[in-house]
């Protein structure tokens, strides 16, 4: 069996500052190496549980963050920016996924560095009328290769918001409980680690049992996006297919989730394009 681990830094423990999030920035060294600790647990288990092989996705801003020389030798690591299907890709040669390090919604109260997909530029992405964070978008592409979300581990908003709403049956660890969206209490990396462990290993024998489901959504699927900008909204409609709604939403008709994937991933780039071009802050 293969499971495919995907992996953020904003949910992971004990990270709550911009300078954790990017290289150069001071704290960056730190974050690379709790995010790779992490990682590495949760690739273990699964191995220790029957998983042969892991790919772990890394998956935060420019996707390569993970200590890939600390990692056991049945991991492949899928890293660099940009890649189709981002966060997600390849997720469809696995058995199982997880999510590691993930973090909630943009607009969400007390959740550190909440976000969707791109915090400079998007405000929201509904998908069939519902606001999705990347967990949920995530897990509908997962399930759209019949592959079944198994734990969620992240910030704590996102578990008891979007996760037990939306898949209760999701094995989850809370890695960190924010107090602001620069804040957070974490537990020590000890304790986590022992969460992690006995977690992963539940999730693994629902799994054996059949006790987990797919997360889908309805085809095809009308996909809406908020944005930051209204010149982020004049260049999306550029995209055949994009109807603008109002000064900073457009609208779309994805015929599945995979295209709807693609085009939130078009739109962000775009903004970030933009940005580059008039330096938009």
């Amino acid at each position: 069996m293969k499971a495919y681990v995907s992996v953020d830094m904003e949910g992971m423990p004990h990270i709550v500052s911009i300078e954790h999030l990017l290289p150069k920035k001071s704290l960056y060294n730190e974050a690379r190496r709790i995010m790779t600790e992490i990682t590495k647990i949760v690739c273990e288990e699964l191995h220790s549980n029957g998983f042969e092989e892991v790919i772990v996705a890394d998956s935060h801003g420019p996707m390569v963050n993970v200590l890939v020389d600390e990692l056991p030798d049945y991991v492949e690591v899928i890293r660099g920016f940009p890649r189709a299907l981002s966060m997600i890709v390849g997720v469809q040669e696995c058995s199982v996924a997880l999510f590691i390090g993930y973090h909630a919604k943009y607009g969400t109260y007390k959740a550190t560095m909440d976000h969707t997909f791109s915090g400079a530029s998007i405000r929201y992405v509904k998908v069939n009328g519902i606001e999705v964070s990347e967990f949920l978008l995530n897990a509908y592409v997962a399930g759209h290769f019949k592959v079944p979300v198994i734990l969620v581990a992240g910030d704590k908003r996102l578990i008891e918001d979007d996760v037990k709403k939306y898949a209760p049956w999701i094995e989850t660890v809370t890695l960190k409980e924010a107090l602001g969206r620069f804040s957070a209490k974490s537990r020590s990396l000890k304790a986590l680690s022992t969460e992690l462990r006995n977690k992963v290993k539940v999730a693994c024998e629902k799994y054996k049992k059949g006790e987990v489901k797919l997360l889908t959504t309805n085809y095809p699927i009308d996909l809406e996006i908020g944005l930051m900008n209204t010149s982020y909204v004049e260049m999306a409609e550029l995209i055949p297919g994009v109807t603008r709604i109002n000064g900073l939403t457009i609208k779309y008709k994805a015929k599945d989730i995979i295209e709807a994937y693609k085009i939130v991933e078009l739109v962000a780039l775009l903004a970030a394009g933009i940005r580059s071009i008039l330096s938009i802050t």
